[in-house]
């Protein structure tokens, strides 16, 4: 029977300097790559930058920490995209906390129950299928910003918003979609030999570069938040028993979510590197992780598989380096967080779209 201990107790047995340096190194790459993923993948779930940033550091942590993988990095994803701002525009920020706080009991349950082999059992047409709509909605919900629109009504349903870009066609602005079409440049034609500097980053810096020196009339995440250097707090939410019982379907949806979509980024990356995951601590790990997102100010969380693919190709071989991903994002929010008012709304639909694309499975 699997063990329920976190894989980092088990590889540090045999943990050497050079092991120590690469995953450091990969940490730090992997953190770089993270910044403008968890701000632009907050942002489409309808809440703040500073939440997603947040999400990244608090259960990147405690993922790493405990989890039952090697190499998995986790953070927010495009997955929970749309369910957490349908969450957030029906019961607010208050009800997503609860909803993830449940989530993770139920997470944490699944893996003490030992259902992560579970996983095995789901057909790869029902989650190809889901990856596709999720990536369709995330991208016709970045068209807004990447045109420049401005629409007379906030729709929440994805065929609202499709109707509203119709009407809104009117408001369009050249100078944001110029703006979204270097940065979408960018992120597809950086070269390959350059990719130890992630093409997001140079994307956003690059175009909050233009509009800044140009003096250029396009809303940046600064004109529509508010952004500081504020570190994770703690925050006990309060709920009723018809709170918690009216958000137990919210919850459940999110804790299957991240049950699969982090058991199969586990799947995938045991490939990468020869290994094999426990898959019922990664479930524990996945709960206490969302557990802790959420009181410290942040929204649900999984394994990501694009940064944990980048983490293996960077050299990360054990949980130190999504540890050191974590620590990194929390020195940038302190040093360099207040830059990120600057990035163009544009930009974050250009790095949505990437997003969207790579994940609908083409």
């Amino acid at each position: 029977m699997e063990k329920l201990k976190p894989k980092l107790f088990s590889v540090m047995k045999h943990y050497s300097k050079k092991q120590f340096v690469n995953d450091v190194i990969s940490g730090i790459i992997v953190a770089i790559i993270a910044l403008p993923l968890s701000i632009a993948l907050a942002l489409a779930s309808g809440v703040g930058p500073k939440e997603g940033i947040f999400t990244a550091i608090t259960a990147g942590f405690v993922i790493s920490f405990l989890g039952g993988s090697r190499v998995q990095i986790a953070g927010p994803t495009a997955a929970f995209a749309t369910i957490v701002a349908g969450i957030v525009a029906k019961k607010g920020m208050q009800g997503l906390v609860v909803a993830t706080i449940m989530a993770g009991i139920l997470l944490m349950i699944m893996g003490f129950i030992r259902m992560g082999s579970l996983i095995n059992y789901i057909p790869a047409t029902i989650t190809s299928g889901f990856t596709m709509g999720i990536a369709i909605t995330i991208f016709l919900g970045q068209i807004k910003d990447f045109l420049g629109l401005t629409f007379e009504k906030s729709p929440i349903e994805t065929m609202e918003k499709v109707v509203e870009i119709g009407k809104s066609i009117g408001t369009f602005s050249l100078q944001a979609f110029i703006i979204g079409m270097i940065a979408l440049a960018i992120l597809v034609f950086w070269p390959k030999k350059l990719q130890i500097i992630p093409p997001s980053l140079v994307a956003v810096i690059v175009t909050a570069a233009m509009v800044k020196l140009m003096d250029l009339q396009v809303n940046t995440i600064g004109d529509l938040y508010t952004v500081t250097s504020e570190l994770p707090s703690f925050h006990l939410p309060t709920a009723t028993f018809s709170d918690i019982v009216g958000l137990f379907p919210d919850a459940l949806t999110i804790a299957v979510l991240a049950a699969i979509e982090s058991l199969l980024s586990c799947v995938v990356s045991d490939s990468m590197i020869g290994s094999r995951h426990r898959s019922n601590m990664e479930l524990i790990a996945q709960g206490a992780g969302n557990i802790v997102s959420a009181l410290f100010g942040g929204i649900p969380a999984t394994g990501a598989l694009a940064r944990t693919a980048a983490n293996v190709k960077n050299g990360g071989r054990t949980p130190i380096a999504g540890m050191v991903h974590a620590v990194t994002l929390l020195l940038i929010v302190l040093v360099m967080m207040p830059y990120a008012a600057l990035i163009p709304m544009p930009a974050i639909a250009a790095i949505l779209f990437i997003v969207a694309y790579n994940m609908s499975g083409w």
